[in-house]
């Protein structure tokens, strides 16, 4: 008698991402505002001032209230502190449920940008 033993992969921290443009044409690199934890797969907004990358949030009016990208990895800011952040910004298929952050404004923003919301 064999032992079928089973390996599983682990998480894929950008697991929501099912399709993207060649290369790395769907990706940008920007700069994430202080104060944020940011997880893979959380909307991004750019706020209007200093255009920094902060979560996205549909009710606040500093430009963060439109959705430019998702994150494609965790990072964290403390006061006075920024980071580079890697994200999805165009030309994409993603996985909703695996989204963090995610309303109808939030999709049909992501949608304008070519990134389909499955």
């Amino acid at each position: 008698m064999s032992v079928l033993s089973i390996a599983t992969a682990p998480d894929r921290a950008e697991g929501f991402l099912l399709s993207e443009a060649n290369g790395t044409r769907a990706r940008e690199v920007g700069v994430l505002a202080a104060s944020q934890t940011i997880e893979p797969g959380r909307l991004l907004g750019r706020r209007t001032t200093g255009g920094q990358l902060a979560r996205y949030d549909n009710a606040a009016e500093d430009g963060t209230q439109v959705a430019v990208g998702i994150a494609l990895r965790a990072a964290t800011t403390g006061a006075g502190q920024t980071a580079e952040i890697a994200f999805v910004a165009r030309d994409a298929e993603v996985l909703g449920s695996e989204l963090v952050g995610l309303d109808a404004a939030g999709t049909a923003d992501l949608a304008a940008l070519g990134i389909i919301v499955r």
